[in-house]
């Protein structure tokens, strides 16, 4: 059996099993389906099947487990991983990507290159195994590129950019690296050891996007949205902290905890006259500062 035919096989099981939990009886006639529509053979024993299991969860992460009370075979992931989750979202584009070799007239793809996703992986080794990395800055607001040497401590992603949070070995303070901003990377033979006090799921709890907070407090914010608009926001949450206090025909009203940042007023700003901010009042202000310049301009 060729190696396009097993690698196939793994995606058409992975395919079958996030839509529900399946016996290997109901699995093998999915795949002899497929085998008819296709022109491979996927037919496999329950040996091979076995074997497939273990590849999958080596080459994609993912567990494949087997339930006695059901007798059926199910992925296990907890819903809230986001890495199981974008992993997924992965699996779905590179799925849908290679069906056809002529992709534009299926497929209408944005004018834009991603910048700096060549340096993920060195990065994400960095992470992982502690070692200290140099790298060229540039700025936006400055031309002048600086070398940077740091301890690479998180990746996150924000509005399709990628960022490397790091310790800057010159000041000592945790800072956020635009990687579509940075060049020639180079990953150091010396280690690190992180802060001790430094808890990334703590840095990030009450912060919307990449900006530090700048107030000592995460602040309640009450948001009302149109109706319309609304089902945008319940479909894809502006923060792990909403919640929901009005869903109806005249309001989608939501509340959220935290700081408020540069990142967070734009997310707003984006919105237009779609979203009223209810609280805090030092935010309304805020709003209609901005709105009072904006309208100077016309």
């Amino acid at each position: 059996m060729s190696k396009i035919e097993s690698i196939a096989r793994y995606n058409l099981i992975i395919n079958k099993l996030r839509k529900y939990p399946a016996s290997f009886k109901e699995i093998l006639s999915y795949l002899e389906i497929e085998s008819d529509i296709q022109g491979y053979n996927y037919s496999i024993s329950l040996r091979t099947f076995q074997r497939d299991i273990e590849d999958i969860s080596i080459i994609y992460n993912i567990d494949i487990k087997y339930d006695f009370s059901r007798k059926a075979y199910y992925i296990d992931y907890d819903e809230d991983d986001a890495l199981k989750e974008r992993l997924f979202e992965a699996f779905d584009t590179y799925n849908a990507l290679k069906i056809s070799e002529r992709l534009s007239e299926y497929i209408h793809f944005e004018k834009r290159k991603p910048q700096g996703t060549e340096n993920l992986y060195g990065l994400l080794n960095a992470i992982k195994n502690k070692m200290q990395v140099s790298f060229d800055y540039c700025k936006f607001w400055n031309e002048k590129t600086q070398t940077r040497l740091v301890e690479p401590y998180i990746l996150k992603e924000f509005k399709n950019r990628w960022y490397v949070f790091a310790l800057d070995i010159e000041d000592g303070n945790v800072k956020s690296f635009g990687l579509d901003r940075l060049s020639n990377l180079e990953i150091k033979k010396k280690k690190f050891k992180p802060l001790k006090d430094f808890d990334v799921n703590a840095y990030f709890k009450n912060c919307f996007g990449i900006i530090s907070a700048n107030d000592d407090e995460p602040k309640e914010i009450v948001l009302s949205f149109e109706p319309l608009q609304g089902k945008y926001i319940k479909t894809l949450p502006l923060h792990h902290s909403q919640e929901i206090v009005v869903d109806n025909k005249k309001e989608f009203r939501i509340k959220l905890k935290l700081f408020v940042t540069y990142d967070f007023i734009m997310e707003l700003l984006s919105h237009g006259d779609r979203v009223k901010v209810i609280e805090p009042k030092s935010l309304i202000k805020q709003m209609k500062d901005i709105y009072t310049k904006a309208l100077k301009q016309y």
